[in-house]
């Protein structure tokens, strides 16, 4: 008895620790959101990112991320977003910044900032992980 008491003194229990991303289901978007997404992938737009900031900011509810490849096609993404939401949904964006260029060009709907980058400024801006602490959306493989 004694040895079976040393033998579990020695063996102690490892603890496994499972870290979970805070994650916030696509169907909570509104359509408009799921839309603008839409337009987005039509266009080709990579990698898109939903943030849920209703719990960390008061400006707005959430940010939608995605990048074109190059300046024409940042306005292109802008353009379709902008047309098919007025078209379809008979919502206009609120403020409009940054077209010109075109590096970073932001569409604000009030309930959502769409952020259309270039590459090179969305990896400079790092809105992800600025916005860190906010809860992610899983999107689906085909918007």
């Amino acid at each position: 008895m004694e040895e079976t008491l040393k033998k579990q003194s020695l063996e102690h229990a490892t603890a496994k620790i499972v870290v979970t991303e805070a994650q916030t289901p696509y169907s909570d978007l509104d359509e408009t959101i799921r839309l603008a997404l839409h337009c987005a992938s039509e266009k080709k737009a990579l990698n898109p990112v939903v943030l849920d900031l209703r719990e960390i900011a008061s400006f707005t509810e959430f940010f939608v991320i995605v990048t074109g490849t190059n300046q024409r096609q940042v306005q292109a993404i802008c353009d379709e977003v902008s047309e098919q939401l007025k078209k379809q949904l008979k919502t206009r964006a609120v403020r409009i910044e940054g077209y010109n260029s075109a590096e970073w060009i932001l569409l604000d709907y009030g309930d959502f900032i769409f952020h259309v980058f270039e590459a090179k400024s969305r990896e400079f801006y790092d809105l992800e992980r600025l916005w860190r602490d906010a809860k992610r959306v899983p999107l689906p493989e085909s918007i």
